[in-house]
C-alpha cells in the first residue's frame, strides 16, 4: 500500500479515536445540529413562512451542521497535538501537512454525511422537508465539504502563525462564513460591500445552487464552476501558507512553546 495513503489513514484513525473516547463529540455531530434544525424548522412554522420559504430556512440549518462538524475535524487534526502538548513529535514523524489535513478531512466528511441524512430525514418527518435532485444535493455538498476544508485549513494556519491563543478561530470562523454567504438570507439583503465579499467565498454559490432546487432565483451566475474554482484556488493557495507558516513556526521557537 503506498505510504501516502497509510499515513493519511492514520491520521483518520486518530480523529476516530479522539471522537470515541470524547463524549463532547457526540454533541457536536448529533445534539447542536439537531437544536439548530428544531429551533430553525419550529420558528419557520410559527411564522408561517410558506413551504418554499420554510425549505430556504431548513437548508441554511443543514449546511451550517455539515459545514461546522466537517470543519471542525479538520481543526481539530492540529489542534488535537496543540492540546496534548504533542504538537513536536508529531512534526518529528515522516508525515507532512497533507497527511493530518486529508485525514481529519476524510474523517470529518463521515461525520458531515451523518449529520446530513440525520437532518435531512428529521426535517422530512417533522416540516414536510424535500430534498432536491439528486445531481443538485450531490454537488451541493461536494461544496460544503470542500469550504469545511478550507475553513479547517484557515484555522491551521491561524493557529501556526499566531499560537494557541487564536485557537477560537475553529467555533467563530466558520459561524462569520456563514452570516456572510447567506445561511438564512439571500445574499442580496446585505450591503454592498458585504455582497461583493460573500462573492469571495465559494459556500455562497453551493447555497444558492442547492436552492435553485427549490425555484429561488440565484444572486450569483455560474454557480458551480464559480464555487468550485474559489475552492480549488484556496486551498492551492492554503497548502503552500500552511508551509510558510510552520517554517515559521519551527524557526521562531512556537512549535517548542505550543509543545510545553
Amino acid at each position: 500500500m503506498n505510504w501516502r495513503i497509510i499515513k493519511i489513514y492514520a491520521f483518520m484513525y486518530r480523529n476516530y479515536i479522539f471522537a470515541r473516547r470524547n463524549i463532547f463529540a457526540f454533541f457536536e455531530i448529533i445534539f447542536w445540529p439537531a437544536v439548530g434544525i428544531v429551533s430553525v424548522g419550529l420558528m419557520g412554522s410559527f411564522l408561517d413562512v410558506g413551504s418554499k420559504t420554510l425549505s430556504f430556512l431548513l437548508t441554511g440549518a443543514i449546511f451550517s451542521g455539515i459545514l461546522q462538524v466537517t470543519q471542525l475535524d479538520v481543526s481539530y487534526g492540529l489542534l488535537y497535538d496543540v492540546w496534548s502538548k504533542s504538537l513536536k513529535q508529531t512534526f518529528l514523524a515522516p508525515v507532512d501537512h497533507y497527511d493530518y489535513i486529508i485525514g481529519s478531512w476524510i474523517f470529518g466528511i463521515i461525520r458531515g454525511a451523518i449529520v446530513f441524512v440525520m437532518l435531512a430525514f428529521f426535517s422530512r418527518w417533522a416540516f414536510d422537508f424535500f430534498l432536491p435532485p439528486f445531481l443538485i444535493v450531490f454537488i451541493s455538498l461536494a461544496g460544503v465539504v470542500l469550504s469545511a476544508l478550507i475553513i479547517g485549513m484557515s484555522v491551521n494556519f491561524f493557529v501556526l502563525f499566531f499560537g494557541q491563543r487564536i485557537d477560537v478561530v475553529a467555533w467563530s470562523f466558520s459561524i462569520l462564513v456563514m452570516l456572510l454567504c447567506g445561511i438564512y438570507y439571500p445574499v442580496s439583503f446585505l450591503p454592498d460591500f458585504f455582497i461583493v465579499m460573500a462573492s469571495f467565498i465559494p459556500l455562497t454559490y453551493f447555497l444558492e445552487y442547492f436552492r435553485t432546487g427549490y425555484g429561488f432565483s440565484p444572486e450569483f451566475s455560474f454557480l458551480v464552476v464559480k464555487g468550485f474554482l474559489l475552492s480549488l484556488v484556496y486551498i492551492f493557495l492554503l497548502f503552500y501558507l500552511l508551509q510558510f507558516a510552520y517554517d515559521r513556526a519551527r524557526k521562531n521557537g512556537l512549535i517548542l512553546r505550543l509543545s510545553e
